[in-house]
């Protein structure tokens, strides 16, 4: 078993800072660096940013649908990337947020096992089949070390639509569908709590704390840093949170500091912003280092 992503994550923040980059090659961005929106230009792009980034940013995390685009070829040209950017220390998230159930979620999973040909440290995953549909990759994560981030209060303006929409049940309280998200992916990250026992409650998660001592939890969520205001409770969460939306959609590092405080484990998202500087290397290195310094 690989070293927990968890504890991966928190010594590359600790080296590099907290930014993570993602690799979005979009038909227009290519225009824009002058490539065709082809396998070739696609490769020429992915190398450009792995070879200036890869060295100095915690956490690359490539848009699969980008490549999945080109067929086979973009799928070959991320393989190798992976492996390159890897190799030179990043961390790799593979933006993917799958989620199905049963031997297909098991299948999805794989890319977290250490012998699978586009193997990554983190995958994003989409909870909406139920919190159930997403045990085979935690149980794969669990095995090979690897993390998950789980979408739970988005950027994207109508996200409320679904994780607004209140849960009822047995609780003392009624929760939103995005805050069920939270509580579950808090028990994975919670010493102790094992698959079937009840969603634990805050009291639960902290004296469970006081008995194991302090984790660092490989497991998150994606919540947005253009809310308005924070409409989920992350308190004794655990885990990192992945917050998208700086930059070109609007979110600042104070708008992070103002929703997540100072102690939170928040890896901010930026693309666009990092992107529009290519394809000089130079250019792309003093981009990724101006938000990395504004989050320090």
């Amino acid at each position: 078993m690989s070293e927990p992503f968890g504890h991966r994550l928190a010594d590359a923040v600790a080296a590099r800072g907290p930014l993570c980059v993602g690799i979005d090659p979009h038909a227009p961005l290519l225009e824009k660096w002058g490539l065709p929106d082809s396998p070739e230009g696609l490769a020429r792009f992915t190398d450009a940013v792995v070879d200036a980034l890869a060295g100095t940013v915690a956490v690359l995390k490539p848009q699969l649908a980008f490549y999945e685009r080109h067929g086979s070829r973009g799928i070959a040209v991320l393989e190798e990337a992976v492996v390159r950017a890897r190799s030179a220390g990043a961390l790799v998230l593979l933006d993917a947020k799958r989620g199905d159930i049963g031997s297909t979620m098991d299948a999805y999973a794989d890319y977290l096992r250490p012998d699978h040909p586009l193997a990554v440290d983190a995958l994003t995953v989409s909870p909406y089949l139920g919190p159930g549909s997403l045990q085979p990759a935690v149980d794969t994560a669990r095995q090979h070390g690897g993390g998950l981030f789980v979408l739970a209060r988005t950027s994207n303006p109508d996200a409320g639509t679904f994780q607004h929409a209140v849960v009822s049940g047995s609780r003392a309280r009624e929760r939103s569908v995005a805050q069920v998200v939270v509580d579950t992916v808090r028990a994975w990250n919670t010493p102790g709590w094992v698959v079937g026992d009840p969603l634990p409650d805050l009291g639960s998660v902290q004296d469970l704390a006081s008995r194991f001592g302090p984790t660092t939890g490989s497991f998150g969520v994606v919540v947005g840093a253009t809310l308005r205001e924070l409409d989920v409770d992350l308190t004794g969460f655990g885990g990192p949170v992945l917050a998208p939306g700086l930059g070109a959609q609007g979110g600042t590092p104070e708008d992070l500091r103002r929703l997540f405080g100072r102690d939170a484990a928040v890896v901010p998202t930026v693309s666009r912003e990092v992107l529009a500087a290519g394809p000089d290397p130079a250019a792309l290195r003093a981009a990724a280092d101006r938000w990395t310094s504004a989050l320090a």
